[in-house]
């Protein structure tokens, strides 16, 4: 099969490779579509150390059951589906509790890394087993259910927010996942929305994506989300970058007894007003990938709550994908998300390649 390796660092090469094989339960699944993520951008370059060469990157994917493992029956061939980036082994602690996010034995699709090596979907088959699969709704196309992984982690994120309709919620950071926990937010019901970056642009995507307040932290974003609360602050934050600057204004922009999740970690490690977090009762929590939520975000695709389309820059054969790599790395303006196809064949208009992967 074809596939796009990365054989050193900043080098890719599309080359054949051997298909995989399957375990009895595992799925052969034909990738139709692979979204690039910020994590493979930056892993490329080795330096998280969790791409180590040579390896097949991409988790965020869906495509068709091509072949089925000797104890798989609940699948057949020919389904459409798309599945979790996070593989887990059902049977620890943290397994049987519902927390596959926090599998003792967790490893990735698409990373290898000092502990494991585990190749993704940027290739015309992968492997996968049959617990991390999900069926794509027929009003979803291939393109849109590759992203479900980056909404699932919004989704997720939402979630440990413990957030309930009517209240009040800051984003911190207008980046995609940011954008993308607007979206599940204002689909939820959120009163007052806040949206907090430094780029106007972004800040007008939010607005259109549900935001009710654009606010510019180059200015006093703390004192501005006060104002228009009333003094009180919201009731939720969601700190969508990591660094330290945007965490102080996550936990100090809420009310007493709010919640701050944090899902960026930009840092290895930042301060935080800790003096605020106890007088005013707060809860710190993280939120790490997705745990479960791939359903619901594939009815918020169906049910056109979510927009994932504006996202997306470009829809690319795989064969083009070292050049959308670079551009990617040298953060072109405008380009957001990339999605390979494997099985086109030549670039083409991107609404064009985006109907190809329907």
């Amino acid at each position: 099969m074809k596939a796009l390796v990365l054989t050193r660092y900043n080098e890719f090469s599309y080359q054949d490779v051997p298909g995989p094989e399957i375990a009895p339960d595992e799925v052969l699944i034909r990738v139709e579509a692979c979204s690039i993520c910020g994590s493979d951008v930056h892993g490329m370059d080795g330096s998280t150390g969790r791409r180590i060469p040579p390896v097949i990157m991409g988790h965020e994917a869906s495509g068709v059951i091509e072949k089925t493992g000797a104890a798989v029956s609940d699948w057949k061939p020919g389904e459409r589906v798309t599945f979790d980036s996070t593989l887990y082994c059902g049977t620890c602690e943290y397994c049987r509790r519902g927390e596959v996010n926090l599998c003792d034995n967790r490893r990735v699709l698409g990373v290898s890394c000092a502990e494991y090596r585990c190749n993704g979907a940027f290739a015309e088959y992968v492997a996968v087993n049959r617990r991390i699969l999900y069926r794509i709704p027929d009003s979803v196309s291939f393109v849109q259910a590759a992203m479900a992984e980056p909404l699932s982690v919004a989704v997720h994120a939402v979630r440990r927010a413990g957030f309930a309709p009517g209240q009040d919620a800051v984003v911190v950071g207008a980046g995609m996942i940011g954008l993308l926990i607007i979206q599940v937010l204002a689909a939820k019901g959120c009163r007052n929305l806040f949206a907090v970056d430094v780029d106007d642009g972004k800040l007008e995507l939010a607005r259109r994506f549900g935001a009710t307040s654009a606010v510019n932290s180059r200015g006093d974003a703390v004192r501005e989300i006060l104002g228009l609360t009333g003094g009180r602050g919201a009731d939720v934050s969601l700190e969508a970058v990591g660094i330290e600057a945007t965490g102080n204004i996550a936990v100090k922009a809420l009310r007493k007894g709010g919640t701050a999740v944090f899902v960026g970690n930009l840092t290895a490690a930042e301060s935080l007003p800790v003096q605020e977090i106890v007088t005013k009762q707060l809860s710190v929590l993280g939120s790490c990938a997705s745990a479960g939520e791939y359903p619901e975000c594939l009815s918020l695709i169906a049910d056109g709550k979510v927009d994932l389309e504006a996202f997306i820059s470009a829809a690319a054969p795989l064969s083009e994908g070292a050049d959308w790599f670079r551009r990617l790395q040298k953060r072109e303006p405008g380009l957001m998300k990339v999605v390979l196809l494997p099985g086109a064949k030549s670039a083409g208009p991107i609404e064009a390649e985006k109907e190809n992967a329907r």
